[in-house]
């Protein structure tokens, strides 16, 4: 059993010893690696488990900032983990490069057909990723292509919630366990816009200013040149102030951005969903 550093409930001793007794029962795996909370609790695990029988695979593709991509790499170098990162191209699809509502469906598939035949390569019998029992009710098209290519799902099969994974990536040691959520910059358009290198740039060095001004938990979405910041209810009175604004102004339309906005609501995952809702 892995050793907890702190204590945690036997609830979830019961969950880490079901999810250690099915990584065991797989025999060797590869884990589709994000660097996020979920993935890295994950991957720490199964390299636990079945240690060199394991290996991590990152795609990296223009969605993807090269921060999360170091952070990715270092997670796995501090610990030994081999891993490999391979280029995807998720733009070569029009039902990506488009962003249909099923955008996540098509980069989900293109991924894990490139981690399946790395495993391949590598004799690893099986292939999984990181979602937890939370992703079900939510709106997941990803998940669709996981069935599809017979992914598995080890943590949802635990029955592992987010606040789950993170008490325990806590009590494992895990640098990951306060790590703010995180999905592709292509969560940031709304549907229907065009994806591009260019604006996936944009958003990316937008969201890398906020980060540097020390705004974590932090979004900017797309609506054709207008940006719409969403930050914590906490941090909005400070990203308003006259000495933080006006740079803020200065640096997206910098970037090309014609209107900068601050969305009174704040912060909050797949706000870009209400379109579909109030669409459906």
């Amino acid at each position: 059993m892995i050793e907890l550093k702190e204590p945690v409930t036997e609830e979830l001793r019961r969950k880490l010893a079901r999810l250690e007794e099915n990584l065991r029962d797989l025999g060797s795996l590869a884990v589709g690696f994000s660097g996020g909370v979920d993935s890295s609790f994950l991957l720490a695990t199964a390299h636990a488990v079945l240690g060199d029988r394991m290996i991590a695979v990152t795609g990296a593709d223009p969605s993807v900032p090269e921060r999360e991509l170091e952070e990715a790499r270092r997670f796995c170098r501090d610990r030994g983990i081999r891993h490999i990162v391979c280029a995807v191209d998720p733009l070569k699809e029009e039902g990506y490069r488009t962003n249909s509502p099923d955008r996540c469906y098509f980069c989900k598939r293109g991924i894990f057909t490139e981690v399946r035949r790395i495993a391949e390569e590598n004799g690893i019998n099986y292939l999984a990723e990181g979602s937890n029992l939370d992703d079900i009710g939510d709106y997941r098209p990803g998940l669709r292509a996981v069935a599809e290519l017979e992914v598995k799902s080890p943590l949802r099969e635990a029955g592992l919630t987010k606040a789950d994974i993170r008490l325990l990536s806590r009590a494992m040691g895990l640098p990951t366990w306060s790590k703010p959520a995180y999905a592709c910059l292509a969560s940031r358009f709304v549907y229907g816009e065009e994806i591009t290198e260019e604006k996936l740039r944009m958003i990316d060095h937008a969201e890398q200013f906020l980060i540097e001004l020390g705004f974590f938990a932090e979004r900017v979405r797309l609506h054709g040149k207008i940006a719409r910041i969403e930050v914590p209810p906490e941090d909005i009175q400070r990203l308003a102030s006259e000495e933080v604004r006006e740079p803020v102004y200065a640096e997206f339309r910098r970037l090309g951005f014609l209107f900068v906005t601050l969305d009174l609501k704040g912060y909050r995952t797949g706000s870009m969903n209400l379109t579909l809702e109030k669409n459906g």
